[in-house]
C-alpha cells in the first residue's frame, strides 16, 4: 500500500457528534478507525454550530432514555467546567423541555479526548472528493487534505457527513420530501451578552411568547421565538432564532445562507438589546462558524421510521437506541412551529434497519441522514439522540468488520447479530428503551 493510501476497518465520513460516538465506539470494540472531519476540530453542529445544548435526555415524567456515550460527553465537559447543571426551560411552545447547557469550544476539547483515548485515528482539515464502489460494497473514499489526495480503504464505511454526501456520491437511494413538505429551515447561531440572567429568565412562558411575537411581527426577528442556550462560565448565551429556508446541498444556496443568517443575526441582536429585558447591557459577540442545518437528504434504509412509529410506540426487536424528542417540526417560512409532545412516560425506539442503506452492505448512516419519514426526522434529528444512534452504528461497524467472515468475504453490517449487538450496548450504559 503506498503512502496516500490507507486501510481501516471503519472509516467514518464526518466528524459531528454522531460520527465522532460512532468513531469513539468502533475503536472500543477493537476496530482501527479513521475520522474524517472538513473542519480542524470535531463536534458538526454541536461546536461548528454552536447549537450549546443537547435537549431531551428523558421523558416528560423524567425517566432517562439517553445514557451511554452521551452522558460521558456531559461528564467530560462538566470536569473543563464546560457544562450547566441538567435543567429544564420552557419552549415558545409553551411546553418544557430538559436540557443539558455547554460551552461548543470546550466540547472540542472533550471530543479530542475521547477520540485520543480510544485510538481513532482523526484525519481533520480533509474534504471528500469522491467514493469507488464495487457492486454492493464501499470500496474506497478519496480525500483531499493539506498534503493531497489520499485514497481510504475502509471494511464499513459510516456516513455521518449530515448531508450523506459519501453515500451520495456512491449512487445510495435517498427518500422524497412528503407531499407538500419542505426541508426545514437552517439557522445562524450568534452569541450574545452580557445578560442579567435573573431579569431575563424571571420572564414568563407568557411574557417570552408576546416579546417574540411583537420582534417577528416588526420583521427585526425570523421566527417567533427568543430561544437561548446560556454560556457555562460566562454572562453570554447563544441564541437559536433564525430562519433560513434553503437546501443546504445546493452550495450557491448555502453561501447565501450564511450571509443573510448574519444579517438576520445583527437585527435580532438589536431587538434584544432595545426589547428585551436583561439584555439592554448586551451586544452581538460572535457568529457561529456555520449556519445549523436541520435536514437535507435522508438515506433509503431497510427500514424507513414513520412518525406513527414513533407516536405508537412501536418496539422493535432491532432497536439500537431510544429517545422522546417530540415532534419538533421548522417550517420553511414564517415563524411559527409545527410541535407534537410526547406523552408524560412517552419514548419511542430506533430500529437498526435505519441506519443501513438499501444500496450497500458495508456501510451505515448516523445523525440526521437516516432512514426516516420528514416528520419522523423532525423528532430523532436532535444530538442526544444522534450520539445514541451513533454509539451502536459504531459498535455495529466493529462488529461486522471483526468477524471472521468478514476477512475472507468482506464485511456485511446485515449480518450482525442484533441481539449481541444490543447486549454489547447495554454493557456500555447505552439505553435501547
Amino acid at each position: 500500500m503506498d503512502a496516500s493510501m490507507f486501510g481501516a476497518d471503519v472509516v467514518v465520513c464526518g466528524g459531528g457528534v454522531a460520527g465522532t460516538m460512532a468513531a469513539v465506539a468502533a475503536a472500543r470494540q477493537g476496530a482501527s478507525v479513521i475520522l474524517v472531519e472538513r473542519y480542524g476540530f470535531l463536534g458538526g453542529n454541536a461546536t461548528a454550530g454552536a447549537v450549546a445544548q443537547f435537549n431531551s435526555w428523558q421523558t416528560a415524567n423524567g425517566r432517562k432514555v439517553v445514557a451511554g456515550l452521551a452522558d460521558e460527553v456531559v461528564r467530560r465537559l462538566t470536569a473543563y467546567g464546560g457544562a450547566r447543571p441538567h435543567d429544564s426551560f420552557v419552549m415558545s411552545t409553551g411546553h418544557r423541555m430538559d436540557r443539558v447547557e455547554y460551552s461548543p469550544e470546550l466540547l472540542k476539547l472533550a471530543l479530542d479526548d475521547m477520540v485520543a483515548e480510544a485510538g481513532v485515528r482523526p484525519l481533520l482539515h480533509a474534504n471528500l472528493l469522491d467514493v469507488e464502489t464495487d457492486g454492493r460494497r464501499i470500496a474506497a473514499l478519496r480525500v483531499l487534505t493539506k498534503g493531497g489526495v489520499l485514497t481510504l480503504r475502509p471494511r464499513v464505511l459510516i456516513d455521518g457527513s449530515g448531508d450523506i454526501d459519501a453515500l451520495k456520491r456512491a449512487g445510495a437511494r435517498f427518500l422524497e420530501l412528503d407531499d407538500g413538505a419542505a426541508l426545514q429551515p437552517a439557522t445562524l447561531m450568534f452569541r450574545f451578552g452580557p445578560i442579567d440572567f435573573a431579569r431575563f429568565e424571571a420572564l414568563s412562558g407568557a411574557e417570552i411568547g408576546a416579546l417574540a411575537q411583537r420582534g417577528f411581527a416588526e420583521g427585526r426577528l425570523a421566527r417567533a421565538a427568543l430561544h437561548a442556550s446560556r454560556d457555562p462560565y460566562s454572562t453570554d448565551a447563544w441564541f437559536n432564532i433564525g430562519r433560513l429556508g434553503i437546501d443546504a446541498t445546493d452550495p450557491m444556496a448555502l453561501g447565501a445562507a450564511e450571509i443573510e443568517g448574519r444579517r438576520q443575526a445583527w437585527k435580532a441582536a438589536r431587538f434584544l438589546h432595545d426589547a428585551v429585558p436583561g439584555c439592554e447591557d448586551g451586544q452581538l459577540r460572535a457568529f457561529a462558524a456555520q449556519v445549523g442545518v436541520r435536514e437535507t437528504r435522508r438515506v433509503e434504509g431497510d427500514h424507513v421510521l414513520t412518525a406513527q412509529e414513533l407516536a405508537q410506540p412501536v418496539q422493535f426487536a432491532d432497536a439500537i437506541a431510544a429517545g422522546a424528542y417530540p415532534i419538533d417540526i421548522h417550517p420553511a417560512q414564517g415563524g411559527a412551529l409545527h410541535y407534537v409532545p410526547m406523552g408524560d412516560d412517552h419514548a419511542y425506539q430506533i430500529p437498526y434497519r435505519s441506519l443501513i442503506p438499501t444500496a450497500f452492505d458495508n456501510a451505515l448512516v448516523v445523525g440526521r441522514g437516516i432512514s426516516a419519514t420528514h416528520e419522523a426526522l423532525a423528532a430523532i434529528r436532535v444530538m442526544t439522540i444522534s450520539m445514541a444512534v451513533g454509539q451502536a452504528a459504531g459498535t455495529a461497524a466493529a462488529m461486522a468488520a471483526m468477524s471472521t467472515t468478514s476477512r475472507s468475504a468482506g464485511a456485511d453490517v446485515r449480518a450482525v447479530d442484533v441481539q449481541a449487538l444490543r447486549a454489547a450496548l447495554l454493557e456500555r450504559d447505552a439505553l435501547l428503551s
